[in-house]
């Protein structure tokens, strides 16, 4: 019973066995996730804390669930893209208050489009992390630091737009 539910939680609960996409199913699904956490006014440290749990969950998992995919890195394997995708809407998350809905709505697209451009593309040093790293924590590291890279854009262009 425990060994399905740690493979549904791997594969977001068959989301990575999509024939298509999977990885840009999670993500989206994770913005979709998000928005609803936004509107609700969910508190973003109980968010935060909750990534931090399923962060070191999904490590000790992939490691050792590996053996039942195709390769420590299996296109079923999707929690990598929630945790990844998670990072700029956690900063976006941060810098709207509920009065501007419609500005995180727009952000939260542009977090989708630039995580899934960081994680598809794998630009340095993500390429060296997908190519070198071959354990749970690698699979996580390149998509994290692909967050991190679209929470870099997001900033800018948020520094960009405004008045300051």
């Amino acid at each position: 019973m425990i060994h399905k539910f740690n493979i549904s939680f791997l594969t977001m609960f068959g989301i990575g066995e999509s024939m298509y996409a999977p990885g840009t199913i999670a993500s989206l699904v994770t913005c979709i996730i998000y928005i609803f956490c936004f509107n609700f006014g969910i508190n973003i440290a109980f968010l935060i804390f909750l990534n931090f749990v399923l962060c070191i969950y999904s490590v000790i998992l992939i490691d050792k669930y590996a053996r039942r995919f195709d390769s420590i890195d299996a296109k079923e394997i999707v929690i990598d893209e929630f945790i990844g995708q998670s990072i700029p809407l956690l900063s976006i998350y941060a810098i709207f208050s509920e009065n501007f809905f419609g500005q995180y709505i727009m952000f939260t697209l542009v977090s989708f489009l630039t995580f899934r451009f960081f994680d598809i593309l794998k630009p340095f040093p993500i390429n060296i992390i997908d190519k070198r790293l071959k354990n749970g924590f690698g699979v996580l590291l390149d998509d994290i630091i692909a967050g991190v890279f679209s929470s870099i854009i997001i900033l800018i262009i948020l520094f960009v737009i405004s008045d300051v």
